[in-house]
């Protein structure tokens, strides 16, 4: 009898528990631990953040769920991992064996690096906002309620470092439909600030058209947007970066007033897997090798925002690789297929396609992006907009929590119609 430790209980974790238990047999156990005893859809935050969903609209209660399916839920942090000894320690003192750890905690927000960025609760400065959690959504809409009474410049964006570059557009256009919503959209400048080297890079070199595509929406919705941006510090409203050229000298200093921001930070690896000696880079995410199994320990597989993925290519400040949902389902598949076959007594095959799927919701319309697989070069890149996309992300929130109550690792529209497409989540070659 074996038994599973998942760490994370986010859009990583909760299917890897899931899968794991429909592939598993009954008698090895499956423990999963969050530091939070719920979970949250990450990608509707930005609609909480402008009061269109509640946060009950986008959390579940985890316990309940994962024990309805017989996998065990501890609510608590891992403050410790003793990799060589196979054990966790959580920040109540308990203590944990494993014969296999599953990392999928999501990253730790780096706020810091950037004086005065951030919110407080976080660690932050305090000065900017974030959207990366529902708290921190909770708390833009807390602000923005009083900014709607008396509106002013508002900066948007992704600080050096950052590779989550898709929800920060998805963020600028949404708070730009709301406004106009409100008949307020003409007292409110707009600024996007963004480490990238162009629109539209995304942390991926582009996606399709991806580039001209966001250049005319952000020209068509009054946003200006500063690129090679490397922001330095943020006071009270003002935001100082610095714009370089395409060899990473500076062209030109910014000093961007505003009222109300939004910048998402740069991520690292949470502190109890990067103190792990040989597990994980430099910035604390784990080195991993094809099969998702940690280069440093065989019995430690990761998946999600958490695993060391090189940046797409050099770019003058520095930005990183995203790591997509459906992404991030694929490697979960790829993880739950090789423990299974080594607790058979088989050599780790299945390989994770990285496939991607973005769907980001600009209020009335969207943009998609399919990239096949999402690091190029690709068999398949475009970029579309549309209404469409509204609708669809929409539906796919649904959907999303939806599978997440069931506990169905893989549904037919996944396993059919997503098949039929080409998009599929391991790798035949």
């Amino acid at each position: 009898m074996a038994h599973i430790v998942v760490m994370g209980a986010g859009i990583g974790g909760m299917p890897a528990a899931y899968e794991l238990r429909e592939r598993l047999a009954r008698e090895h156990r499956i423990t999963v631990v969050g530091a939070q005893s719920y979970f949250q859809f990450t990608p509707s935050n930005p609609w909480v953040a402008v009061g269109w969903r509640q946060r009950s609209d986008i959390v579940l209660p985890i316990a309940p769920l994962l024990e309805r399916k017989g996998i065990a839920f501890v609510a608590q942090a891992v403050t410790a991992i003793d990799a060589p000894a196979n054990r966790v320690t959580l920040a109540d003192g308990q203590v944990l064996d494993y014969d296999y750890l599953v990392v999928t905690t999501g990253p730790r927000l780096s706020f810091d690096e950037v004086p005065g960025a951030g919110p407080l609760s976080s660690g932050g400065g305090g000065h900017t906002h974030s959207v990366c959690t529902v708290d921190h959504a909770e708390a833009f809409w807390a602000d923005y309620q009083q900014f709607l009474q008396d509106p002013g410049p508002l900066v948007i964006g992704a600080m050096p470092g950052a590779s989550c570059f898709g929800p920060a557009y998805e963020f600028a256009f949404i708070v730009d439909a709301d406004l106009r919503r409100r008949k307020l959209r003409h007292k409110v400048p707009m600024t996007y600030v963004t480490s990238e080297p162009y629109i539209g890079h995304l942390g991926l070199g582009g996606v399709g058209d991806s580039k001209s595509m966001l250049e005319s929406e952000l020209r068509n919705h009054d946003i200006k947007w500063i690129c090679n941006a490397k922001t330095t510090r943020v006071e009270a409203g003002r935001l100082f970066t610095t714009e370089v050229d395409g060899l990473g000298n500076v062209y030109k200093e910014h000093e961007l007033p505003f009222k109300l921001s939004m910048m998402l930070p740069a991520f690292k690896g949470v502190d109890a897997v990067a103190a792990v000696p040989g597990l994980c880079n430099p910035r604390g995410f784990v080195l991993i090798d094809e099969f998702q199994r940690a280069k440093a320990f065989r019995n430690v597989f990761s998946a999600g925002v958490c695993v060391a993925i090189p940046p797409v290519e050099a770019t003058p400040v520095a930005t990183g690789a995203p790591k997509t949902g459906y992404m991030i389902e694929t490697m979960v598949s790829a993880i739950v297929r090789n423990i299974a076959d080594d607790l058979a007594g088989k050599p780790a095959t299945a390989k994770a396609t990285w496939n991607a799927i973005c769907l980001a919701d600009m209020g009335d319309t969207g943009a998609a992006f399919v990239a096949l697989p999402q690091i190029p070069p690709r068999n398949v890149n475009w970029f579309k907009k549309g209404r469409w996309v509204h609708l669809a992300k929409i539906a796919f929130e649904k959907y999303f929590l939806s599978k997440m109550k069931s506990g169905n690792a893989e549904p037919v529209y996944e396993k059919y119609v997503l098949k039929a497409l080409g998009i599929v989540r391991l790798a035949d070659r």
